[in-house]
């Protein structure tokens, strides 16, 4: 993907938009870009202090409303996933919020995966109904599912791909159709992927959602969201109820996220590649009974997750412990998780270290027995984040546990 860039009148690569895709720099001409730690901002004028205010002139007023430094990073992003604008927000649940707030009113009807983030399907199932909003929640992966949950009065539909923690992959470009076709949205949280790996407003999504915290920061720094849409939706849309709301990124979160960017491309391609040898890997262990990762030929949508993902499956790969029952499934996930000695039981991903966690009692902790049924989250599941560990160290680590079941 390429981008206009002003100052050079060319159009420029997707890596290197990564990191040069900024606001101008200021008059001391840093390089790296600069940290605005800054809550109002003085004006030249009381005149133009009143037309900034009201919108009608460009310009930082308070930092609820905008800072430099946040600009950077929402243009960065942008540019990235392709997309006219950007919306950072204080946390990727933040921005699942930011966009319902936005787009919804009661009466109106969203359709979901069942798949989704145990805390996204928790905030629009539950919260939202508590507001008249109604959801239907459908198989992620049957377009026919989808199709059938279509009212007069659906705005909305909402695909993770892939999935957390199973790597189900939807097929954008036909949900972007079905949702087009009855006059709604499509949203596509692109957190496991990426713009490194997948972009989809180029397949036709309406909205990209992410949670910074994951792979744009890559170090498990700070928590970061942003939303990525047309600048008509961002500043008609977005920006009102983020005013009022006050759900912004700090400017040093946002600068902390803005020089992750940088390296985003390099992480997410060698984090994918250990991850689908420690994949192939699982599934040759007497003690794994199955494997979910997009990367695997075994996978049931990994044809459609190589063309959405150019070829690659992501840095996330869960695999399931070999058991009788759930109770015995659990009790094993369990000792494998704690026989870690170098890998890390952490419920984050996106980390340049490799992380590890038992997706049932935190991610889908909130979820009923049967909501996780549905979804597939079993009590044997256990899912790795994979960093830049030595290959070697990293299946070593998991088979002390493993070997020892």
């Amino acid at each position: 993907m390429s981008h206009d860039n002003a100052s050079t009148g060319t159009r420029l690569h997707r890596e290197t938009l990564a990191v040069r895709q900024a606001v101008e720099r200021s008059q001391y001409g840093e390089n790296s870009e600069a940290l605005y730690l800054s809550t109002g901002f003085v004006q030249p004028s009381a005149e133009a202090s009143a037309r900034r205010f009201a919108g009608d002139e460009d310009g930082y007023t308070y930092g609820r409303s905008g800072n430099p430094t946040v600009t950077s990073f929402e243009q960065r992003l942008a540019a990235m996933e392709g997309a006219e604008a950007c919306m950072a927000t204080a946390s990727g649940m933040a921005a699942v919020m930011l966009m319902c707030f936005s787009l919804l009113k009661a009466g109106d009807h969203v359709v979901i995966s069942q798949s989704m983030f145990g805390s996204t399907l928790k905030l629009i199932g539950s919260e939202f109904g508590r507001f008249g909003v109604e959801t239907s929640v459908v198989p992620q992966t049957e377009l026919a599912a989808w199709q059938e949950a279509m009212r007069p009065s659906t705005r909305l539909l909402f695909a993770e791909t892939p999935t957390n923690p199973l790597g189900e992959v939807c097929d954008i470009r036909a949900l972007a159709e079905i949702a087009h076709r009855a006059g709604a949205l499509l949203a596509v949280d692109n957190c496991f992927a990426t713009p490194a790996l997948q972009r989809p407003i180029e397949l036709g999504a309406d909205i990209v959602m992410h949670s910074g915290t994951k792979y744009l920061d890559g170090q498990g720094r700070v928590m970061a969201g942003a939303l990525c849409a047309t600048e008509a939706m961002v500043r008609e849309k977005f920006l009102p109820v983020q005013k009022n709301s006050g759900m912004v990124l700090s400017p040093f979160n946002a600068w902390v996220v803005l020089k992750g960017l940088e390296t985003l491309d390099l992480r997410m391609k060698a984090q994918s590649a250990q991850t689908l040898k420690l994949a192939q890997w699982l599934e040759s262990h007497h003690a794994v009974s199955r494997v979910y990762y997009p990367g695997l030929p075994s996978h049931p949508q990994h044809e459609l997750a190589m063309r959405q993902m150019g070829g690659i499956g992501g840095a996330v790969v869960s695999f399931d412990v070999r058991a009788d029952n759930a109770e015995q499934a659990r009790q094993r996930a369990f000792h494998v998780l704690d026989q870690l000695k170098v890998l890390s039981l952490c419920t984050n991903l996106g980390d340049t270290k490799t992380l590890c966690t038992h997706s049932a009692s935190t991610s889908h902790g909130k979820l009923s027995e049967a909501q996780r049924q549905a979804a597939g989250i079993g009590q044997g599941l256990i899912r790795v984040a994979v960093g830049l560990e030595h290959l070697d160290d990293i299946c070593m680590d998991l088979d002390r546990g493993l070997s020892s079941l």
